[in-house]
């Protein structure tokens, strides 16, 4: 998925536009201009002018391409020189907040404790254990620092023990494009294997032999995960053997191994399909089963526990409900029993089994909430909150025990920093195990946190979440952040996010537009969000600029908006239909040459989005993506000051995609607004991969918001 990764602000108005002063002109250096080359684009009897499709280049190594990059990044380098104090204040805020050396909540598993922590002022995590207690000796498992010294970009993407617990593997990627190198080592000896496996997927699972190991491959192109492998510890890459191969160019693949461990999960899903395929741990060379066969728009998930698949349905469920089946019979839907049945104004998300209790998720009116059941007698609990607006989270990872009568989750708001806690599903008794630290002087008193609903244009009520300092008033004065990103049934939770704190203490109110394209308000409001009904995710975002502005949230010439990925496409849209409405915009690897790019089945992830955002190459889908695509509905007016954010080596939303976006707006535009684009030339889709340098951008784009408001930055000393 294109995945949002960004930040948002808003803001919206009634009658005239506002008066909005324009950046100062004196010593603006020139932008780069993209020279153009004469390329028509035909289909359906449409022809398209792309003169800026030379950005594209697959192997990232074509000079020309690489030097426009440049060009405009020492553009964007010059045009915020004046910023760099304050960058580097923010910076120093930002990453100040975090505590250098946090430590995850120790796990019990299997004879050992498991967490991991950070070292002072190093950029990336160490995975540890002790034997038996705490008090034992530490053994480090693995040192990323260690990993990515000298390295530009570096990340885990999964990390398995095996069975004996004295074996782990691990997948890392050196580049950011989410292609992962497998590696093994020894813990005993800490001796690292000559297994490696590269153009990995990333996700990894061991076999109960202590020997097999399975992996997912990427498709060379579209880098698709699409098969699964079998790798024989000690054995060379070459003779590994494809143990499944996922055909449909729809489907994405993924490997697992259950919580029980007596399975190895092979997951596979579309837009509207899933399946998950079995094979039991102890038979590695054995042959996987579908637990439910394929079907046409039947989406379900897997849990198995003791002699029984917890199936997540929604077969004849679209908010899905919760079956049993037994292990042996469980393809045959006459052998399921309902557990917990379909809700229209409840959508039923993860669960967790326990022998004694089942955990559930449910998202009711935008908040996600946690609930246990009995098993004995169906008494239902509901997990304690102190908040109004918040997220309660399973956390699969923190509970490896189905024996156990503890069930740890995960709790934050808005104004609540991350937080572990452990809920006894006997008593009901509720224990904070640990909450992250918050440095710098951070009082969750000083923020209020609200739920307000806009109305939509066509009668639909948008849930959005308000936070801001308690001395920020709500009379129309205050510059307001709007965030949002609709896209996928993807819900964007009201949780803890550190770095607002720069904003809020500055006096901004920060909202999240829980618009259409999520699933905050169950699958319908994710069906009324995609395909033919894409508009109503940018015409929700325009609407809760409004209803925000209207309601003195913010100062209707100081709104700013942001987004990523498929969020970028949202700020893209939102920009083309309503430039005069926001001050200033960030697109973080914004999605927004949609046409060009559903056009073309050698891009990651196309073909497998069909059932998103519609198939082009049918002449419907193809005139409605076309009406609202960021890229094809530029034109020759003013828009608001923006930022564009991207990586060189993004997997998901390709770089050039962004950079043909600011191409052609260096062409079009007709204000004098700053419009800059920063390429980082070492990381993809996520970003810079160290714990504290990824602050950089954050404080590149809040200095330019900042600046914007007011270009002497007096106001902000």
């Amino acid at each position: 998925m294109r995945l949002a990764l960004a930040l948002a602000l808003l803001t919206s108005a009634c009658g005239a536009p506002p008066q909005m002063p324009e950046a100062p002109m004196t010593d603006r250096p020139t932008p780069p201009v993209a020279r153009e080359i004469p390329r028509a684009l035909e289909i359906h009897g449409h022809v398209r002018q792309d003169p800026w499709y030379w950005l594209r280049d697959d192997e990232r190594k074509d000079p020309a391409v690489l030097d426009w990059l440049k060009a405009e990044n020492s553009y964007t380098h010059a045009v915020m020189k004046p910023t760099e104090a304050l960058q580097a204040r923010l910076f120093e805020e930002l990453k100040g907040r975090l505590k250098k050396d946090d430590a995850s909540v120790p796990v019990q598993r299997r004879g050992f404790w498991y967490y991991s922590r950070f070292a002072d002022g190093k950029e990336y995590p160490i995975y540890c254990r002790r034997a038996g207690t705490m008090e034992a000796p530490e053994q480090i498992i693995l040192d990323v620092n260690a990993l990515a010294e000298g390295q530009p970009f570096f990340q885990v993407g999964d990390l398995e023990i095996s069975e004996n617990e004295q074996l782990l593997a691990w997948s890392e990627d050196t580049v950011g494009r989410r292609q992962y190198t497998l590696k093994v080592k020894d813990l005993r000896t800490g001796e690292v294997f000559a297994d490696g496996v590269a153009g990995t997927a990333g996700a990894l699972a061991w076999a109960a032999d202590d020997k097999t190991i399975f992996y997912v491959k990427n498709e060379e192109t579209t880098l698709r995960p699409y098969q699964v492998w079998r790798h024989t510890l000690g054995t060379p890459a070459a003779s590994d053997a494809l143990v499944f191969h996922e055909q449909d160019e729809a489907f994405y693949v993924g490997i697992d191994r259950g919580r029980s461990r007596r399975f190895v999960e092979i997951e596979t899903w579309s837009t509207l399909v899933s399946e998950v395929l079995v094979l039991e741990a102890t038979d590695p060379q054995g042959t996987f089963r579908p637990v439910v066969p394929r079907s046409p728009e039947h989406e379900y998930a897997v849990w198995h526990h003791g002699d029984a698949f917890y199936i997540r349905t929604n077969w004849q469920a679209r908010n899905f409900r919760l079956m049993k089946a037994p292990v042996a019979t469980s393809a045959d839907r006459s052998t399921w029993t309902e557990i917990l049945p379909h809700r229209e104004d409840v959508f039923l998300g993860s669960v967790l089994p326990f022998d004694d209790f089942l955990a559930v998720e449910e998202r009711r009116d935008a908040l996600q909430t946690l609930r246990v059941i009995r098993w004995a007698d169906g008494d239902s609990k509901a997990v304690p909150v102190d908040e109004d607006v918040f997220v309660a989270a399973l956390a699969p990872g923190q509970n490896p025990e189905p024996g156990s009568t503890k069930l740890r989750y995960l709790y934050g708001s808005l104004r609540t920093p991350d937080s572990v806690f452990e809920y006894d599903m006997v008593s009901g008794a509720r224990t904070l195990l640990k909450r992250d630290e918050v440095l710098g002087g951070f009082d969750p008193a000083s923020y209020v946190v609200e739920r307000v609903w806009a109305p939509a244009r066509d009668g639909a009520r948008v849930p959005v979440s308000v936070v801001r300092r308690t001395t920020t008033p709500v009379n129309g004065s205050a510059p307001l952040y709007q965030y949002g990103y609709g896209s996928y049934g993807y819900s964007i939770d009201p949780d803890f996010n550190a770095g607002w704190l720069s904003l809020l203490d500055r006096g901004f109110v920060v909202a999240i537009a829980h618009i259409r394209g999520g699933q905050e308000l169950g699958r319908a409001w994710y069906d009324n969000g995609k395909m033919f009904n894409k508009m109503n995710t940018f015409h929700d975002f325009i609407d809760v600029t409004e209803h925000l502005v209207k309601q003195g949230y913010g100062a209707r010439d100081q709104v700013f908006a942001g987004g990523g990925s498929a969020g970028g496409l949202l700020i893209g849209a939102v920009m083309n239909l309503r430039p005069d409405l926001y001050r200033g915009l960030h697109a973080a690897v914004p999605f927004v040459d949609v046409v060009t790019t559903m056009l073309d089945e050698s891009i990651p992830l196309t073909t497998g989005e069909y059932d998103e955002w519609g198939n082009p190459n049918e002449k419907a889908s193809y005139d409605y993506m076309l009406s609202y695509s960021p890229y094809d509905n530029l034109k020759a007016v003013d828009y608001p000051n923006l930022i564009v954010t991207t990586g060189l080596h993004d997997s998901q939303v390709q770089y050039f995609e962004p950079a043909k976006w600011v191409a052609k707006q260096r062409k079009l535009r007709t204000d004098h607004n700053l419009l800059v684009l920063d390429t980082d030339m070492d990381s993809g889709h996520g970003g810079a991969s160290g714990r504290f340098k990824r602050y950089e951008k954050t404080a590149l784009v809040y200095a330019f918001f900042l600046q914007i408001l007011d270009p002497t930055l007096q106001r902000w000393q």
